[in-house]
């Protein structure tokens, strides 16, 4: 084995390694695509401490962007910028209130990015062996993003997720449950004094189906976000890493325009999304709707009726900075590990240095 290494730049010579018949194992000499040997363990680790590390670091960020799309905000909820929300809530509300539900967020976030990163390397890489002979494709990388976007969603249900696609709905459809508890505990004056609290609540009042009544915008959101995302990110490795190896800087450039141009598209659907989970009682009372709104489509009607056109990118400057850093952390944690678990893999195989 032979490693070369500086400050910036790192690659891992592969074509030492030996397959179990003395040949050369598949990935030759190319660390993005790890060598068909390496278990997805791998992957699987790097992207679980990848997705924990993006969603602690942001999470305050996510708190001002779910209170910022508020169609009626209540008037000591009104925020002009980022910073001034944050600096607020923290001087009314106290300093661990951005936090708030953030418990909830933890327990999908290791193992649903573990799956995800795992399931996209490894359809990125038989889609292209398909399409491009190999090569990088946008459209496996698209492709890729949407089947790892499914699986993501259906992380509570790791036994079946990866086997049909109707496991992996019904999981999504739970997995959407921690994110409605997750908004209602951001909100401005919410009601609920804790997460069990915020759970059966929701369940005695609005019944079962509360926890899924924005899956289908969830869905529809993802989807194109993360196509968006993984295309994003590969195009921008193309240019500034063309030779794939380990290097930081382009990877935090990657993940933060891919973050931003996918957030930056998809916000009208995060908009409704954000309406769906919450029910906001002023302003769908203001217009005169009684229950609860469901539906992807009475969603977008009642966000045009609230505030016309603009009501659509509401929050779009947090989300940007959300989303920039976000997974700018994600992509730079996970190359990382993924980079140092692979160097202990192939050192572990070629085994204690003979004799001189």
């Amino acid at each position: 084995m032979e490693l070369r290494a500086d400050p910036v730049v790192a690659t891992l010579d592969m074509s030492e390694i030996k397959g179990k018949d003395g040949e050369p194992s598949e990935g030759d000499g190319d660390y993005e695509s790890l060598p068909a040997h390496a278990s997805l363990t791998i992957h699987m680790t790097a992207g679980a401490v990848a997705g924990i590390l993006e969603h602690t670091v942001m999470y305050p960020v996510d708190s001002v962007k779910t209170r910022m799309q508020s169609l009626q905000p209540d008037p000591k909820a009104q925020y002009s910028s980022v910073y001034e929300a944050l600096r607020r809530i923290v001087r009314t509300e106290g300093l661990l209130r951005p936090l708030r539900g953030l418990n909830i967020t933890m327990l999908g976030a290791g193992p649903a990015h573990a799956l995800y990163f795992a399931c996209y390397e490894h359809v990125k890489r038989t889609l292209s062996e398909v399409i491009q002979n190999g090569g990088n494709s946008h459209i496996a990388n698209g492709l890729a993003g949407c089947v790892a976007t499914v699986l993501h969603d259906a992380v509570m249900n790791p036994a079946e997720a990866p086997f049909s696609l109707f496991p992996c709905l019904c999981g999504g459809a739970v997995l959407h449950g921690v994110l409605v508890v997750k908004q209602r505990m951001q909100m401005y004056n919410s009601p609920y004094r804790n997460l069990l609290d915020c759970v059966g609540t929701i369940q005695r009042t609005e019944g079962l189906t509360a926890f899924y009544r924005s899956y289908s915008t969830q869905l529809a959101m993802n989807i194109p976000f993360q196509a968006v995302h993984f295309m994003t990110y590969e195009l921008m490795q193309e240019r500034l890493n063309p030779h794939r190896q380990y290097h930081p800087g382009s990877h935090v450039l990657s993940g933060a325009a891919a973050g931003a141009v996918s957030a930056a598209i998809t916000t009208p659907l995060d908009v409704c999304k954000t309406l769906l989970n919450t029910q906001e009682n002023v302003a769908l009372s203001s217009i005169h709707i009684s229950g609860h709104l469901t539906g992807m489509a009475n969603a977008f009607r009642t966000v045009y009726r609230l505030g016309g056109t603009a009501a659509f990118f509401k929050g779009i400057q947090a989300r940007v900075i959300y989303q920039m850093p976000s997974t700018a952390i994600a992509w730079s944690v996970y190359e990382f590990f993924k980079y140092v678990l692979t160097k202990q893999q192939m050192e572990r195989e070629a085994g204690p240095a003979g004799p001189v």
